[in-house]
């Protein structure tokens, strides 16, 4: 497939293991952070575990920058707390996910939830990564006008 990217970012993704509280879920999975840049640890590797909860390095995602939503990139940076949607797949094995994608782009994060059994997950964007998107609005960004669309007003035919 093709990309359309103008920018593209390496970053690292680190998922959090808690240990579930029903008889149902032996462990709930979810992201908790982005790093910028490319780690050097293996995916899946154990990060920190402290009591029931273990951090692990779930694998590396490129976030890809498109000039064509910038006003999407420049809500998410005005909201006061810029975020990165995460999105994992269940694997059914060992590891228990598949790191699919991540984006700053709401719209795209938002998307990303059409598949019911994929884990989504809004983690806080790191100002490293903020200020590449902030300079990539600044450079691409393009104010294009509202233009509402007039209504055919023709009778219903008899």
């Amino acid at each position: 497939m093709i990309s359309t990217a103008l920018t593209r970012i390496s970053v690292g993704v680190v998922v959090e293991r808690r240990k579930g509280r029903s008889a149902w879920a032996g462990f709930l999975w979810r992201p908790v952070s982005v790093l910028a840049g490319s780690p050097s640890a293996a995916p899946w590797t154990a990060l920190d575990r402290q009591g029931d909860v273990t951090l692990f390095y779930a694998g590396e995602a490129t976030i890809e920058l498109h000039r064509t939503e910038t006003t999407n990139y420049r809500d998410n940076l005005a909201s006061g707390s810029p975020t990165l949607w995460v999105n994992l797949r269940p694997t059914g094995s060992e590891p228990p996910y598949e790191l699919l994608a991540v984006t700053a782009d709401p719209g795209e994060g938002e998307a990303f939830t059409d598949a019911g059994s994929n884990l989504v997950e809004a983690v806080p964007m790191p100002a490293g990564i903020a200020g590449i998107v902030e300079r990539f609005v600044a450079e691409h960004h393009v104010e294009r006008p509202f233009i509402k669309r007039q209504r055919d007003r023709q009778a219903p035919p008899r």
